[in-house]
């Protein structure tokens, strides 16, 4: 079972027991989805009627799939894979089954027609197969998901650039990056009391190419909502590594949404070489993502650690007209993570960029626990202030910013920073048992220097009930292109959660300035296992 995989049994096991009879009402004929305004268009008739789930089992020889004969029916080129799209961009239509039951209808609005979902699409490894499967089309049934490739890395290599699969989920590719953090057209109820509702994702439209972008629509669809995703992708290049897409969410709920997820992002955060895990593990780190980044709209940088909690915590870190947010995997080292395989060092980042004004809300971090890396246990989302009401189109444009891994690839902060947190740690304090010691340490960002320690002001903010003594900030003498922040918290109750907020910022005169590092965020007494 991989971790997609386990992700992926809970949005199939909720579509279908919430099925009635029948399959998912037709979004449109492929022929009538040309155009981005016609997806917009089906997704606002989705919307106008009442849902209709998918509750039919899928036709042999799909059904009854595991996940390692799912794996074992591949796209035949030609057939089902490697379909040209045009300017050196091209599809795999991939099979349903096992995890993935929610027919996807896929048409091109350029060139030769996307075909119908038949056996005779793909090549069915004998060993799980050892019949031929019979050949004929399966008409009322679709495919699972589209697998975009593009030369990304080599001119004379095709790379898997994207892919769209199971409920809204969709990832891509950095520039000499593998696979790791996932997002989703639209999140609803996410971290609630409720169990989550996984939209779908009921047609996707290939609507052109050119040099080096691709347009895509998407029509999706939910109890409480449809929408249309429209993006552009433009793959990384080698002196632009960043995958771009920019989307717009036309959202059209079909009752008031108080629990919305706007441009979701869901990772798996293990644990860290930062503190103590208490797992038997030869891998010091193991995540796709250990910071979630908010620019917000108050012209502030904030920098929160991932957790992997005792309990199930969410956090809202109220905003308006956010500026950015994004799940970073800071580390690039393969002495990280010391895992080849998984090669997490080179697993992408993801930014979020708002275009347009999203008024007042929250972005809003899940952590869940896990005991292993194949669950994503990691949300990230916005959710507005105020409830998206039916009867109205409700549109959000975004940049979304697949980055290779490491510090380097961070977005400039506006205004500029000279400082950014390179590694965090905490630990009993020996000499004061009920005291827990913190260490942060901090590097300049690429064309800074090095400030002196007493240049800067580390002020550090935490709630009644809780004490913070003995801070200082030095360089390290053996890593001296390294400051470190170090403090000392007291908590009157060692079962309260604290929320620990550690501002670095230049001084003048008497007076603390500007901001010189992003404020670095942690609550403490939710870590675990």
């Amino acid at each position: 079972m991989t971790r997609r995989g386990f992700l992926m049994r809970s949005a199939a096991t909720l579509s279908l027991a919430s099925s009635a009879a029948g399959w998912g009402r037709p979004v449109a004929a492929s022929s009538a989805l040309d155009s981005a305004q016609a997806v917009i268009t089906a997704a606002r008739a989705l919307a106008d009627a009442a849902y209709a789930p998918n509750a039919r089992r899928l036709p042999p020889p799909f059904d009854d799939l595991t996940y390692d004969s799912h794996r074992a029916i591949r796209p035949i080129e030609g057939r089902a894979g490697r379909l040209p799209l045009g300017h050196q961009f091209r599809a795999d239509l991939l099979p349903p089954g096992w995890l993935f039951p929610d027919p996807v209808g896929i048409s091109f609005a350029e060139g030769d027609p996307a075909p119908q979902l038949s056996a005779g699409l793909f090549d069915f490894d004998r060993r799980y197969f050892p019949d031929t499967p019979p050949d004929h089309p399966h008409l009322e049934a679709g495919f699972s998901g589209l697998r975009v490739l593009y030369p990304l890395n080599a001119d004379d290599r095709l790379d898997e650039l994207i892919v769209f699969q199971g409920a809204s989920y969709f990832r891509a590719l950095a520039r000499d990056a593998v696979y790791g953090l996932s997002a989703r057209a639209l999140a609803l109820g996410t971290g609630g009391p409720d169990p989550e509702e996984f939209p779908v994702i009921r047609h996707i439209v290939v609507l052109g190419t050119g040099p080096g972008r691709l347009d895509l629509g998407c029509v999706i669809d939910s109890p409480r909502a449809a929408a249309a995703l429209i993006a552009r992708v433009t793959p990384g290049r080698a002196d632009a590594p960043d995958t771009v897409m920019d989307c717009a969410l036309h959202l059209f709920p079909r009752e008031a949404l108080h629990d919305a997820g706007i441009a979701p992002l869901t990772s798996m955060f293990q644990h860290s070489d930062m503190g103590p895990a208490g797992l038997d593990d030869f891998r010091p780190a193991v995540h796709d993502s250990d910071v979630l980044l908010i620019d917000n709209g108050a012209g502030e940088r904030l920098w929160r650690p991932l957790t992997n909690p005792a309990s199930v915590q969410l956090s809202a870190f109220a905003d308006i007209a956010p500026r950015r947010f994004g799940l970073m995997q800071s580390p690039d080292q393969f002495e990280r993570f010391r895992d080849d395989e998984a090669a997490y060092h080179r697993r992408p980042s993801a930014v979020v960029e708002p275009v347009g004004d999203w008024g007042a809300g929250a972005v809003m971090l899940l952590e869940i626990p896990t005991i292993d890396e194949f669950a994503d246990n990691i949300a990230a989302f916005w959710r507005p202030a105020h409830p998206l009401v039916p009867g109205q189109e409700h549109r959000f444009a975004y940049r979304l910013r697949w980055q290779p891994a490491g510090l380097d690839a961070l977005p400039e902060a506006d205004p500029a920073l000279i400082l950014q947190p390179l590694r965090q740690a905490s630990g009993i304090e020996p000499s004061q048992r009920d005291a827990r010691r913190f260490v942060i340490d901090y590097v300049p960002v690429q064309g800074a220097d090095l400030p002196a320690p007493e240049a800067l002001a580390l002020i550090i903010s935490a709630p009644e009930g809780a004490e913070v003594s003995g801070q200082t900030l030095h360089a390290l003498s053996s890593e001296p292109d390294t400051l470190r922040a170090s403090f000392l918290l007291t908590r009157q109750d060692p079962r309260a959660v604290v929320e620990l907020r550690v501002d670095l910022r230049h001084r003048s005169g008497d007076d603390t300035g500007s901001a010189a590092a992003p404020v670095w965020l942690w609550r403490e007494g939710g870590a675990g296992p």
